[in-house]
């Protein structure tokens, strides 16, 4: 078939007239502002329309490709400078005919310029005043202004105006290009006639939305169960969204507070320009913005966290007050967080949160320099400024950074650039781990022909992948089924060894414990290791070294009187109560797909710590049972020598009747795992 196209190629030989009617014919079917690349202009031509003759489209766009193969892509300074020439003759031919030298400027309003007549003689007379406290009693003095002084400014305001319209008819008659891309924004332009089809489409739309409104809602509903809607959640309020914000605001909705200092500065200054123009308005508060001292920036940002606090306290009292569908509704228009209820929340919104805080496949803060050097810094700075907010830190902090000397930034754009390495190392680490992605059925086609294509093309890639999916695109159904189906198996491979990755059982193989998402903290299970928390949290013994700090809290345990530890006991078992509530609520919050594979793990470590328990090796802090490189799997277990300890404890908890001597053999059993509890609740600690 190639052949045969090729014979035929040969067969037409193409005259000088031919080839300068094919430019002809190209040059008319490019747009009239042909402004893009050469390339895109080529890609995006309708060769239809340049055949002429015999010559079809593809043969035109083939004998094209042939002559510009022939011709240089680049220009030469000379013309460049021919173009600069233009441009320096006619430099603003653009749209923004604002930013032109010669465009006349607007009149100042007759309050602006009083403010500005009056500004300079306040701010001596009253310089210990903010240029929020100037604008005010300006803004009231100008309207305290008899008529008679008001005049003045008015009248000076219109002779102004009257020259700027004159000055602008100047400016439209000495530049009437620019004033062209004016007109051509007007609505003066018809609207395009609509096909028969598009006119059909509308009418029957129109007819169908009336009899069935909401079928195309519930379809979605019904494809998409994740969304926890229902069909009452389509039906439509009767009052509008101003009407039913009305009614909240009669009902005791308090008002969304700014959410920065500058927007409440802005607000509180724009309550007094009622006579500026509202283009005008936003330059002025960022001009007067620019104007105040650090110190009274930060006034406005205190104010501004206050007012988010009364506003969180304000609707949490107006929300207790609706029902629970209205709390909904509320709670999806408003866009500012905050939290509900002040302290206790059901487990259905502890989930919700738990979701939105900590989504495993969220992109993770970029590491730099600033962000290392805030690290650094922000711990003494919290003791230093206890007052101050995290925001407040934050924006402290950045001052800090900036006015640092780039001498001592060096540091830490060096740890910047360690960090960055190992944290890519450790991306491609984890992209390595995960199996091969499934294969598209074009994929799998494209994979067993691509040889034959590139032989075709003589190992033009390009050339062979445009000509396979033009290919693929007019195969029938039936040529693709096979291929289908092979993409479909392919996509089971890939779900069965992401599932066998992230299985419990791989989680214990590779020896890390299996977290889930808002699962409650373990407590310590027992007086002593409560004990043993206490010690390490409050940093009396970080003096010594590991091995004699857990010595130390031994020796103290042992000096502990009687009723210290059974205290000590009881907070354990209070604990391990509340654990056990805490518990069943989350995993009452789960899906039976999570709660399913949280038993699975579960009871896979326990058969595990079972087996470890009842070898001869639980004595050992930890296991590790390495298998040959052969195998191309390691296999760690670890068992932690309380194990024992904590199975004698159950036992000595069922009895009632401790004497002495079991508490004395507790004592040493505790003793001697000391070292091993401490590091477990230290872990818990940490975590």
């Amino acid at each position: 078939m190639n052949g045969a196209m090729e014979a035929t190629t040969q067969i037409h030989v193409w005259a000088q007239e031919d080839l300068l009617k094919l430019l002809e014919a190209m040059k008319v079917a490019l747009p009239q502002k042909d402004l893009t690349k050469y390339k895109t202009s080529e890609s995006h031509l309708d060769w239809q329309k340049v055949a002429f003759n015999s010559y079809t489209a593809e043969m035109c766009k083939q004998k094209w490709q042939e002559v510009s193969k022939e011709i240089r892509k680049f220009r030469t300074l000379t013309e460049l400078i021919v173009d600069a020439q233009d441009y320096i003759k006619n430099p603003y031919k653009g749209k923004k005919i604002k930013k032109h030298p010669d465009f006349p400027k607007k009149p100042l309003t007759p309050y602006f310029r009083f403010f500005m007549e009056k500004r300079a003689k306040y701010a001596k007379l009253h310089p210990e005043m903010s240029n929020l406290d100037l604008t005010k009693i300006l803004s009231k003095k100008y309207r305290e202004l008899p008529d008679k002084k008001k005049k003045k400014y008015v009248e000076d305001f219109l002779r102004d105006k009257e020259s700027f319209v004159t000055s602008m008819m100047k400016f439209r008659e000495a530049h009437p290009d620019l004033m062209e891309s004016m007109t051509k924004k007007g609505s003066n332009v018809p609207e395009k006639p609509k096909t028969p089809q598009q006119l059909w489409y509308n009418h029957e739309k129109k007819a169908f939305l009336k009899t069935r409104p909401d079928e195309t809602m519930r379809e979605y509903i019904q494809q998409h169960p994740e969304l926890n809607m229902t069909a009452d959640d389509i039906v439509k309020s009767t009052l509008t969204k101003a009407e039913r914000h009305l009614k909240d605001k009669s009902d005791g909705r308090p008002d969304k507070p700014p959410p920065n200092g500058y927007s409440m500065f802005c607000a509180e200054l724009m309550s007094n320009m009622k006579d500026v123009p509202s283009t005008e308005r936003m330059v002025m508060c960022s001009q007067r913005w620019k104007l105040l001292k650090q110190g009274e920036k930060d006034a406005y940002q205190k104010r501004c966290e206050q007012r988010k606090k009364e506003f969180e306290i304000e609707m949490n009292r107006f929300l207790s007050s609706l029902s629970e569908e209205e709390q909904q509704r509320v709670l999806s228009e408003e866009k500012i967080g905050f939290k509900r209820g002040g302290g206790a929340s059901s487990p259905a919104a502890k989930k919700k949160n738990a979701k939105a805080k900590a989504n495993p496949e969220k992109p993770k803060r970029p590491i730099s320099a600033m962000f290392i050097f805030s690290e650094e810094k922000r711990p003494k700075l919290q003791q230093e400024r206890p007052d101050l907010s995290d925001s407040e830190l934050t924006r402290l902090l950045a001052r800090m950074w900036n006015e640092l000397p780039d001498k001592k930034k060096e540091k830490y754009k060096r740890l910047e650039t360690v960090l960055k390495a190992e944290s890519e190392k450790k991306e491609k680490e984890d992209r390595s781990r995960l199996p091969d992605p499934p294969k598209t059925a074009q994929d799998i086609w494209q994979q067993s022909v691509i040889g034959d294509y590139l032989a075709r093309f003589k190992s033009d890639r390009p050339k062979a992948q445009k000509a396979m999916e033009a290919t693929w695109g007019t195969m029938e159904k039936k040529e693709k089924i096979m291929w289908i189906k092979k993409a479909a198996e392919d996509q089971k491979r890939y779900e069965r060894d992401l599932c066998e990755m992230r299985s419990p059982a791989a989680a214990i193989a590779s020896g890390k414990k299996m977290k889930f998402e808002g699962e409650p903290k373990k407590p310590p299970s027992n007086g002593y290791q409560k004990f043993s928390q206490e010690m390490l949290s409050n940093g009396e013994l970080n003096h010594l070294p590991m091995k004699e700090r857990m010595a130390e809290i031994g020796s103290r345990w042992q000096r502990l009187p009687l009723k210290d530890k059974d205290r000590y006991k009881k907070i354990a078992e209070e604990k391990q109560r509340q654990y056990k509530v805490t518990l069943e609520q989350w995993l009452a919050s789960l899906s039976s797909q999570e709660r399913n594979t949280y038993k699975e793990y579960n009871s896979q470590v326990s058969q595990l710590f079972h087996c470890i328990r009842n070898s001869t090796l639980f004595e050992c802090l930890f296991v590790r049972i390495q298998r040959t490189e052969a195998d191309g799997a390691k296999y760690i277990f670890f068992a932690v020598a309380c194990l024992k300890k904590e199975a004698d404890d159950d036992d000595d908890d069922d009895d009632d009747d401790d004497d002495d001597e079991a508490e004395d053999k507790e004592n040493k059993s505790e003793d001697s795992s000391s070292e091993s509890n401490s590091q477990g609740s230290s872990d818990s600690d940490s975590d």
